[in-house]
């Protein structure tokens, strides 16, 4: 049984997840399952927006647990991901003995009461199930991908006036890359890996449906089969599970039972999927109507 999420199998945890409108493959949801039982970070690769945070989210929701997250960014420090001391209230501390004429030690200064925790020791100190989710590695250096071994191997942090704080109860850690800069063989050899890519067409019309149960079917299938096309262009940036989901909620406010004819409207919604400049002027009403006629040959040919 896997130790942080109390499942039995890869299969039970695929179904748990499934139930929290997370639809992960079964490869998707062994390697999360074994990351539990082997009590071993999971490292998630893969563009943006093809459900890696979100994975997280659903792993807690599952198992009743806290979510974790530290976002990751240049220039993160172990006062922002760790710990930090709260000087403020060391300095009242010292002023208050001073005043009363009391000795104060070294070591009541830095006692645990005055440590404040940031998010990789609050994963540690959780008393009960948690997730801790690793944001964007690939954003910080690699100095930190260095202090991050200890907690990967041992779930621990050494706080020098403290000593060694090992994991109460050990977490699920899943760290994720957008593949911005290449991690460490160190860093990668601590975890499990998993590469996530865009899902297929009947699975993305899955996704849609389970998170969008009240958008028609059929606009639901249309809107899927346009973003899977437009993922094939040349853009600056792809638009991801998140941006269907947003362009499907959009339409569905607009135009209930399809995707409207008129395509002055459609092209104001392209805001939802396109997120910069340059793709949206490329994205031109002539090539927006292609896009949709090839989706239609699309469907044409599947359903035959």
């Amino acid at each position: 049984m896997d130790a942080a999420t109390g499942l039995p199998s890869a299969q039970a945890l695929r179904e748990r997840l499934q139930g929290a409108a997370y639809l992960a493959d079964e490869a998707l949801a062994t390697s999360a399952w074994l990351a539990g039982t082997l009590q071993r970070p999971l490292l998630l690769e893969g563009d943006a927006g093809v459900g890696k945070t979100a994975l997280a989210s659903a792993l807690a929701q599952v198992q009743g647990a806290r979510l974790v997250r530290l976002q990751c960014h240049e220039g993160l420090d172990l006062a922002q991901a760790a710990y930090e001391w709260n000087y403020g209230r060391q300095l009242m501390a010292i002023r208050l003995a001073e005043a009363s004429e009391q000795r104060l030690a070294e070591a009541d200064l830095f006692s645990r009461s005055y440590l404040m925790e940031r998010p990789l020791l609050q994963a540690i100190s959780s008393e009960g199930p948690c997730v801790l989710l690793i944001d964007e590695i690939d954003r910080a250096d690699e100095a930190f991908e260095a202090f991050l071994l200890e907690v990967l191997s041992e779930y621990q942090i050494t706080v020098p006036e403290l000593g060694t704080l090992r994991a109460r109860q050990i977490p699920l850690v899943l760290l994720t890359s957008n593949g911005t800069r290449e991690l460490s063989d160190a860093l990668r050899r601590r975890c499990l890996y998993h590469y996530l890519d865009y899902p297929t067409l009947a699975r993305e019309i899955a996704i849609v449906k389970a998170a969008l149960p009240q958008a028609d079917t059929a606009l639901v299938e249309e809107a899927v089969q346009f973003v899977q096309r437009l993922r094939r262009e040349d853009l600056a940036k792809t638009p991801g599970i998140a941006e269907t989901l947003d362009w499907v909620r959009a339409l569905h406010r607009l135009h209930p039972q399809a995707m409207p004819e008129d395509m002055s409207v459609l092209l104001l919604t392209l805001g939802c999927l396109l997120k910069t400049r340059e793709d949206r002027f490329m994205l031109t009403p002539e090539r927006t109507r292609q896009l949709i006629e090839g989706r239609r040959s699309v469907g044409v040919a599947e359903k035959g």
